[in-house]
């Protein structure tokens, strides 16, 4: 087929009609795996499932991820391919799925990075569990599993004991907790821990597995819980209506309240019969603002909903907690995450122009100061689609399109073509927010503006990734924006000032700039002539002790990294040595010790423990590094002569 020659050519073996050895067999069943599960990952993503770390997301990026590892193990392709079979499959399926070929770019770009994203971590995930099955194997069973380049931290992290990782019996089962590493740190499904085992004849301690990840999630959930205490009932009242959509106070009774500890702080959780706090939800943020009771005023902090209850969250409690209680949301901050709010829905509508209909949001929040927007798209958005969003957000800010909320049944809003909004659940009859049906019409519970009139104006701050297929974009708008702008032409006008006013700013940065890199290839030009001129003198004040050249100076040099380099321009130059190189920068002590290969093994010397034990201490810092070459920085420039003299003795 057109996708077993492409897998052919790509990795340039042959697929055998009859395969004798193992490695030909292997090969033949990866070409398979490969072209059936391009096939299945490109269907899915151009019926708009994207690759994600949960539900129907996750079975596409584990079925990515499977075919992906089969190329690298068996093809010996070490570098992402599997994205570049896109083109072949719907060349292929043209007439028959044409989507494929209309979303093409889109697919292989989604495809791409998420392979490539794989790829990163692929190659040590498989060293290391290559590494547990032969380490298991060996005389000295459960023992270190590290890899030797690792660093002594992570090396700390892998020693592990027998009765941790391997089965007491050599029955070959992978430890629960070692599948779950594997998960944790290198991206691999339990499915792909599974296969890699069944193919070295292990098997997979499942249960371990699943033991390991509740603990994860329980830990996960501990950080995040309060110490609570008893509710005390004060009155009997149903609770918890919120009035705020159109009023931003109202008499209320206290239904209950409790103490409430966590992160060293100690607080309450008050709940009213009716309140007009937005609890947060829908990536807005709680209300705040105040509660009035007998005179006495209490400052709510943050309102947040729970089990259906909102509960209003403040650092104190009034002696009474009977009586009518007067709640006031803070007016002003209200209206700033309203906008920010309002102007969410528009983005996400504008992002959906400009990038595509495959754009679905991800995450929010909403505060008073500015939104953040987590949404799906596999590629960095360019200036000019920034540029593009902000033009129709604007553009629809300044036609004043009404904000009409209607309450409807959930089936009738899905065809009028709103969109739920990500995380939220939603009961039979839900809220719309239409901004124009024609191009935002969104299920959402949040508090808007009556108009798009009011958001004023629209920024976008930044853009950046936050995860595989996730980008993130922070915005803001009305007086924010304004704010943003004159920040911006503020810091404008002071470099335009700084450089005397140029007619073009932008090339007369440029030009700056391309002096400025021409001064410093200048000034490490004199630098490297200095440093010859520096290690000529060294030489000629070398010393014989015990069969081997000493050399220790306190020299001057522009900078510690001038140190190492004479180290390693001696070492070119002499054979049998030990250089102590010592310099005062600004008040500190810097030292560079090199030694080489020859003297480390004859004379049994380190570089980095001579710096850790002898010298640390004399220059009150610390440093190390490698046997033939450490460095060291520290506070007492006084005692560098007593570093050449304590190195020196050690010969």
């Amino acid at each position: 087929t057109p996708l077993i020659e492409a897998i052919c050519k790509i990795s340039n073996k042959h697929y055998l009609n009859n395969p004798k050895s193992l490695n030909d067999k292997n090969a033949n069943t990866a070409m398979r795996v490969i072209a059936d599960h391009i096939r299945a990952v490109s269907f899915c993503i151009a019926d708009g499932q994207l690759p994600s770390n949960t539900g129907a997301g996750y079975v596409i990026r584990r079925i990515l991820r499977r075919a992906v590892r089969y190329g690298y193990s068996y093809l010996d392709l070490k570098e992402p391919f599997f994205y570049t079979l896109t083109s072949v499959l719907s060349n292929q399926l043209e007439t028959v799925f044409p989507e494929l070929s209309k979303q093409l770019p889109f697919i292989t770009n989604v495809i791409k990075e998420e392979e490539s994203s794989f790829f990163r971590t692929l190659s040590a995930g498989i060293r290391r569990f290559d590494n547990y099955a032969t380490e298991a194997e060996s005389p000295h069973h459960g023992g270190y599993i590290a890899d030797k380049s690792d660093s002594e931290e992570v090396k700390n992290k892998y020693i592990t004991t027998q009765t941790e990782y391997f089965n007491e019996s050599r029955k070959k089962i992978v430890a629960g907790k070692f599948a779950f590493e594997l998960f944790d740190t290198y991206g691999f499904p339990l499915d792909l821990t599974i296969l890699l085992s069944k193919e070295v004849g292990w098997s997979v301690d499942t249960e371990g597995f699943e033991k390991e990840m509740q603990q994860q999630k329980n830990r996960s959930r501990s950080a995040a819980v309060l110490d609570t205490e008893d509710w005390i009932e004060v009155n009997n009242l149903s609770s918890s209506k919120f009035v705020g959509y159109d009023s931003l106070e109202a008499r209320a009774k206290i239904v209950k309240y409790r103490k409430v500890s966590g992160k060293g702080k100690e607080l309450y959780q008050i709940i009213l019969d009716q309140t007009p706090f937005y609890a947060e939800s829908g990536g807005q943020v709680g209300d705040s603002g105040t509660l009035t009771i007998h005179g006495s005023q209490l400052t709510i902090l943050d309102t947040k909903k729970e089990n259906d209850l909102i509960i209003h969250f403040t650092e104190s409690i009034a002696t009474d907690m009977s009586g009518e209680v007067i709640a006031k949301v803070n007016a002003a901050r209200r209206k700033d995450i309203t906008l920010h709010h309002s102007v969410t829905h528009l983005m996400h509508a504008a992002l959906r122009n400009v990038l595509g209909k495959h754009v679905t949001q991800k995450g929010s929040l909403v505060n008073e100061e500015h939104l953040r927007f987590d949404f799906s798209h596999f590629a960095k958005v360019t200036d000019d689609e920034i540029a593009k969003v902000e033009a129709l957000v604007n553009e629809k800010i300044r036609e004043n399109i009404p904000v009409v909320i209607k309450e409807m049944k959930k089936d009738e809003a899905v065809a009028l073509g709103a969109m739920a909004l990500f995380g939220e659940k939603y009961g039979d009859v839900v809220r719309v927010v239409i901004i124009d049906p024609g191009y935002s019409v969104e299920l959402c519970g949040g508090t808007h503006v009556g108009s798009t009139g009011e958001l004023g104006l629209f920024k976008i701050k930044s853009e950046s990734a936050v995860a595989a297929g996730v980008r993130r974009v922070e915005a803001v708008c009305g007086k924010a924006a304004e704010e943003l702008i004159n920040i911006s032409f503020v810091e404008i006008s002071a470099i335009r000032g700084l450089l005397k006013n140029p007619a073009d700013l932008k090339k007369s940065i440029e030009n700056l700039l391309t002096e400025n890199s021409t001064l410093q290839k200048r000034i490490e030009s004199l630098e490297a002539r200095q440093l010859v001129g520096i290690r000529n003198e060294l030489m000629q004040k070398d010393e014989i002790i015990n069969n081997v050249t000493f050399i220790g100076d306190i020299i001057e040099v522009p900078n510690p990294d001038a140190l190492k380099k004479l180290c390693f321009d001696i070492k070119h130059h002499l054979h049998d040595h030990v250089a102590v190189l010592c310099c005062n920068i600004d008040g500190k002590a810097h030292v560079a010790i090199s030694i080489s290969d020859t003297v480390v093994v004859a004379k049994n010397l380190d570089a980095g423990k001579i710096i850790k034990e002898h010298v640390a201490a004399l220059i009150k810092g610390g440093g190390g590094g490698q046997k033939n070459l450490a460095t060291a920085g520290g506070q007492d420039v006084s005692n560098l002569q007593g570093v050449i003299e304590k190195v020196k003795s050690l010969l």
